[in-house]
């Protein structure tokens, strides 16, 4: 993609699901991309091309993440992109929601996108075109049942992502959040058995019931979200921000 407006991309929760197909697009493109998690061995997997560099980091933890941009600027450079994409979900009735299934959801989803996003802004340079961009969650748009404290975390990021866009709408920097529905990657997998162990509906019928929340009757594929964010990515993008844009197959 000739148009891009970024050279170099941090992406967080970059060593499985979108995270990977992200890094592999851009790095096809010619962006030199970090990714970055907590498993190095996940991550060197994904880091098996010439413009992608892996980083391990934890972005719950703020020295952790500051650590992060400092090896980006060192390594690979001051970041143009930064895609807070690290996520976890878990289901339980509110009722039954612990302090402590609370307290991760809130600090990978929420916690850790507004560290990722406040450390890449202190190393960008605000004067050419930069992108901030959440991998959020439909999540983040409506409620769904069992999920409250994911709900929560992702519609707090909706949030985040809004008031920094007006924030910086004088700055060459943009904010958007990419809302995809339920997607085919590792998350969704967990999901699936999750069903099949509360309630002893098969896998595929317990797939089915996922698939059917979607008005197309499927599950988004990750390189649909990597070619939104591309297109968040180009010049032609450049007046987008403070946006929420829904990968999800008319469902919101």
């Amino acid at each position: 993609m000739a148009d891009l407006a970024v050279k170099t991309a941090l992406i967080t929760g970059g060593g499985s699901g979108v995270g990977a197909v992200m890094a592999r697009m851009l790095a096809d493109a010619g962006v030199k991309v970090a990714v970055s998690g907590r498993r190095a061995d996940v991550l060197a997997e994904v880091a098996n091309h010439e413009n992608i560099t892996a980083i391990v980091a934890d972005v719950t933890d703020e020295t952790s993440v500051r650590d992060m941009f400092t090896t980006m600027v060192d390594v690979v450079g001051t970041p143009d992109l930064v895609i807070a994409n690290a996520g976890m979900a878990e289901s339980a009735p509110v009722g039954k929601t612990s302090i402590d299934l609370w307290s991760r959801t809130i600090d990978v989803n929420l916690t850790g996108t507004f560290l990722t996003f406040r450390e890449g802004l202190a190393v960008m340079d605000k004067s050419r075109s930069g992108r901030l961009i959440s991998i959020a969650s439909t999540a983040g748009l409506k409620g769904y049942a069992y999920v409250s404290a994911y709900c929560a975390a992702k519609h707090g990021v909706v949030g985040l992502v809004k008031g920094m866009a007006a924030e910086l709408a004088s700055s060459a920097i943009t904010v958007n959040a990419v809302c995809p529905g339920f997607m085919e990657t590792p998350m969704l997998e967990k999901s699936v058995e999750n069903i099949v162990a509360k309630t002893g509906m098969s896998r595929d019928d317990a797939r089915a019931s996922l698939a059917k929340i979607n008005p197309q009757n499927r599950f988004i594929q990750p390189d649909e979200v990597a070619n939104t964010v591309m297109w968040l990515c180009s010049a032609n993008a450049a007046s987008v921000t403070g946006q929420t844009i829904s990968v999800s197959g008319g469902e919101i």
